[in-house]
């Protein structure tokens, strides 16, 4: 594997066709990202376009992790939050491909994103993951705080309910 690059992602036909691809392949293996299997590319596509768009406006940042020029993974910083909440941002749809899982890419794409908070004036964070099959470890070895666990939360991929962990990580010192 050669050296991850992490940038933000524009809307182009290449990189909405990357996304899908690696939202398609997440649910297909199981991973609780809002879709049931079997999804559909172009319903796929146009979630991304809906996103992409979202970051243009300065919504959120939808990062990418790329091993040369395959776009291995990906993180959505969420910034668009409602007026009693501009110190925080939340964290979704992290994806990373099969292929490159276990490699740090997440890691990367995560601390990235912490970044990218604290430069927008965040200083605290928080997201969601599957209570079975999601990235708890990553989180909370990233040192994210589990809030809790809300059983039958969502459907997962293929069927059967699944709770979902909360949790939140201070970046930056308190307004």
């Amino acid at each position: 594997m050669s050296a991850i690059r992490i940038a933000a992602l524009t809307d182009t036909p290449a990189i909405r066709s990357a996304l899908s691809d690696l939202l398609v392949e997440t649910v297909a293996h199981g991973g609780s990202v809002s879709f049931m299997h079997p999804l559909p590319a172009e319903v796929a596509d146009r979630f991304w376009r809906s996103s992409l768009a979202a970051a243009e406006r300065g919504e959120r940042i939808v990062l990418g992790a790329f091993d040369g020029d395959e776009l291995v993974a990906t993180v959505t910083l969420q910034l668009d939050l409602p007026p009693n909440q501009p110190h925080r941002a939340e964290i979704a749809k992290m994806m990373t491909r099969l292929s490159h899982r276990h490699r740090g890419v997440a890691t990367a794409l995560m601390r990235a994103a912490e970044t990218l908070a604290r430069e927008h004036g965040r200083t605290l964070l928080v997201l969601d993951t599957a209570s079975d099959g999601g990235a708890s470890e990553l989180y909370e070895r990233l040192g994210f705080q589990l809030t809790g666990i809300i059983p039958d939360y969502a459907f997962k991929p293929h069927g059967g309910l699944t709770g979902t962990k909360i949790y939140w990580k201070r970046v930056a010192a308190t307004i």
